[in-house]
């Protein structure tokens, strides 16, 4: 499992790989430059990867600034899908998944405001 060495504002380093865009993390590996349908706003089709991918936990980075809001339809889907979800500042974010213990954990981050 990916492991982030660290995050400041528009950074991410994960497993020695510098990220300068949003990314998710799964159990299978990074998918870099994600972006969303709406920007800000945190839709169920934003999560496809993840979802495919059935983890128990997700951590979603909500910006360094906190910007990024989840839809309550992406609340009900994990619900429904068994899937816990945490969510964070970024800042605090990264550090969260990192101390999750679950092997099928994945995280989706924004990394800018």
């Amino acid at each position: 499992m990916a492991r982030i060495n660290s995050y400041s504002f528009g950074f991410m380093d994960v497993d020695g790989v510098a990220y300068t865009t949003d990314l998710i993390i799964l159990p299978s590996g990074v998918v870099p430059n994600w972006w969303r349908k709406e920007g800000h706003t945190l839709l169920v089709e934003d999560l496809e990867p993840v979802l495919k991918e059935k983890p128990v936990v997700l951590v979603v980075g909500t910006g360094y600034d906190g910007r990024l809001r989840v839809s309550r339809e992406v609340e009900i889907v994990a619900e429904r899908a068994g899937i816990r979800l945490v969510v964070e500042r970024t800042l605090s974010a990264w550090k969260t998944f990192n101390e999750l213990k679950e092997k099928r954990k994945a995280g989706a981050f924004h990394l800018t405001c």
